[in-house]
């Protein structure tokens, strides 16, 4: 049935289709739910022999990961289809998903569609929360000089170089959604720099999102500047769609499967609960 639906959806659309589904809704304890190097060998075997002059529409459901592996998937998919690929969002794509979202063309999600903040999370926690936690500490001592040993236990259990690190992170994420999003869907954009801040501001900026899991509608998203197309705006394709990510959702719960990769000629790459 995935199959069928999938091909069905490449039909309807005539281009390229690959999904780009984690289990992580069913089994979110499991370590390969996350992006990850990994995934290029899947990405490598749905990307094999297609036609890229058909584009490509990226289905995608993640939790997000990380942030070299996002970086390296991404640009493997523009050497193979340049920009013209669209991403699909049948209900969530976070974190990191969200960044290879915004490098698309476009987005095509639905009423219950959601994209996340792209802030940089390092070992579990908001890289923007330590930095922004730093910096009340020094204010803070400089009002309050007593203040300071308790900052200092707070500051203390940071390792050696963890505040750089989080703030290499937060510049590189800010950098990468930019320049994917002026080198592609807001290329030639009237007030197109103005955009991409706009959105930069709020996607990639824990102090706008406060929590990392935070939903944004499409209503949301396409406020802020990025391009989104309704699903529900053709039923046909809101069926397709819909079919597709539904097909995937039961492979997950009646498998052990927690990845799959697979395209519209039937090839497929899955990652088991075991590894």
């Amino acid at each position: 049935m995935r199959h069928g639906a999938v091909s069905s959806l490449a039909s309807y659309r005539n281009r390229n289709v690959i999904c780009y589904y984690s289990g992580w809704l069913q089994r979110s304890s499991s370590p390969d739910i996350a992006i990850c190097d990994n995934d290029m060998n899947g990405l490598m075997n749905a990307l094999h022999g297609l036609d890229r002059k058909r584009g490509l529409d990226l289905v995608l459901h993640t939790p997000g990961g990380d942030l070299a592996a996002t970086e390296a998937i991404v640009s493997y998919i523009k050497s193979c289809f340049g920009s013209d690929v669209c991403a699909i969002v049948p209900q969530l794509a976070m974190s990191a998903g969200t960044m290879v979202a915004c490098s698309c063309k476009k987005i095509v999600m639905g009423r219950q569609s959601s994209l996340g903040p792209t802030d940089p999370q390092l070992g579990g926690v908001a890289a923007g929360g330590v930095v922004e936690e730093f910096e009340h500490a020094v204010d803070e001592v400089g009002e309050n000089p007593a203040s300071a040993a308790l900052w200092a236990q707070i500051i203390g259990k940071y390792h050696p170089t963890f505040l750089g690190d989080c703030k290499k992170a937060m510049d590189m994420s800010r950098s990468v959604v930019s320049d994917w999003l002026r080198g592609n869907m807001l290329n030639g954009e009237a007030e197109g720099s103005e955009k991409v801040e706009k959105i930069i501001e709020t996607l990639c900026d824990h102090r706008s999102s406060a929590m990392h899991n935070r939903h944004f509608s499409s209503q949301q998203l396409s406020d802020l500047g990025l391009k989104i197309e309704m699903m529900e705006d053709d039923d046909d394709l809101q069926d397709l769609i819909l079919t597709v990510h539904h097909a995937f959702m039961i492979s997950f719960q009646k498998s052990g499967s927690v990845k799959i990769i697979e395209n519209d000629r039937g090839a497929c790459w899955i990652i088991n609960s075991a590894g």
